[in-house]
């Protein structure tokens, strides 16, 4: 089992990652959860197929509180209605939630464990790759508006993060192949190498190899972890980790979150990449090979369906990037360098969004 550490000083945590990694709920981390009550917010879905293996790690029983999975859940009405079970179980600020899912279920528990009684402590056990790769790391909780994905959050470091490799062998091939946009996002936002090494093993990581996809998930933890080290609170440099969301985030607005996050941060990365071309940052040649490689990875590189680039453009303006009135956007100029502009003018973001048109 591979074990990292992100560093924030009184709120450093670990991260656990491997087949059976969730055997330190009963070694590692029980004293955070033997003497108190413990809640698993966990994704109906996963439940079904891997409650009996969570629980089977904790060192005393645990209240469920299923949600639906989808983007549908991350509303206030979900969290409302979290809030009575909780109210009704007596849960304390001592206390423990865990959140038992993917980036839905990780964005909602993690926001009412935050926002709680103030805030009680809680525990990540993503299940799917795009969580245990980067959602899951970091602190990030977010609800959805009716305006825009991700508009109501707060941070909230978790106390540990359980990536139990075992429980991502049951995700659908789609939604498997999903979690390596943000994969390759993290290659080109700061490793180059790191972009390399997926090139070399894609089979392998689209074959789900056990090594190879313990390789992956470590350093996109490592990664997420440096950064989010140097800037918790996304004051600067951990905007970098929005390359791809602007655009990417208005396409799932748009199509009614029928693409997965991954996939669209995927046509989000193409799209950027246009942007950075157009302005002559990134050679045409490194566009290209992304396109590829993404291609490889059996993500898209075209829209399912024509969206009017006017929507998409309205949809940016209501991004949570947006800042004194100005859609930032971070561009890409090599694998490993990134620059952050705030002049992307509304006919260079529709150029970029017919660049992925179907």
């Amino acid at each position: 089992m591979r074990v990292l550490t992100v560093q924030l000083g009184p709120r450093s945590y670990p991260i656990y990652i491997g087949p059976a990694a969730r055997t330190v709920l009963q070694t590692d981390l029980r004293p955070a959860l033997e003497d108190r009550q413990i809640v698993v917010v966990a994704d109906e879905q996963v439940a079904t197929l891997h409650l009996a293996g969570l629980t089977g790690a904790l060192p005393r029983a645990a209240l469920l509180l299923p949600v639906r999975p989808g983007e549908a859940s991350k509303s206030l009405a979900v969290a409302g209605a979290l809030y009575d079970a909780l109210a009704d179980a007596h849960i304390e600020r001592g206390d423990v939630i865990i959140a038992f899912g993917g980036g839905v279920t990780g964005d909602v528990g993690g926001f009412v464990a935050a926002t709680w009684l103030r805030g009680v402590r809680f525990v990540q056990v993503p299940t799917t790759l795009e969580a245990a790769v980067d959602a899951a790391v970091g602190g990030k909780t977010a609800l959805n508006h009716r305006r825009g994905k991700n508009l109501i959050g707060v941070f909230h470091q978790p106390i540990a993060v359980v990536v139990d490799t075992d429980f991502l062998a049951t995700l659908p091939q789609r939604d498997f192949l999903a979690g390596l946009g943000e994969s390759v996002k993290h290659a080109l936002i700061r490793d180059g190498d790191f972009l390399t090494w997926h090139e070399t093993y894609a089979d392998a990581i689209v074959a789900g190899e056990t090594p190879v996809l313990v390789d992956l998930i470590a350093r996109n933890c490592e990664i997420k972890a440096e950064i989010v080290r140097q800037d918790e609170r996304e004051e600067g440099l951990r905007a970098i980790l929005n390359f791809g969301h602007t655009i990417g985030h208005a396409l799932e607005h748009l199509l009614g979150y029928e693409l997965r996050h991954g996939e669209c941060v995927a046509l989000g990365m193409r799209a950027a990449n246009e942007l950075s071309c157009r302005r002559g940052l990134l050679a045409r040649e490194t566009a290209e090979r992304v396109e590829r490689l993404l291609r490889r990875l059996g993500l898209p590189t075209r829209l399912p369906r024509r969206i009017e680039p006017p929507d998409v453009v309205a949809a940016c303006q209501m991004d949570k990037k947006v800042r004194g009135g100005a859609v930032n956007f971070i561009l890409l100029s090599t694998p490993g360098e990134t620059l952050r502009v705030a002049d992307v003018r509304a006919e260079e973001i529709v150029a970029a969004v017919q660049a992925i048109e179907p």
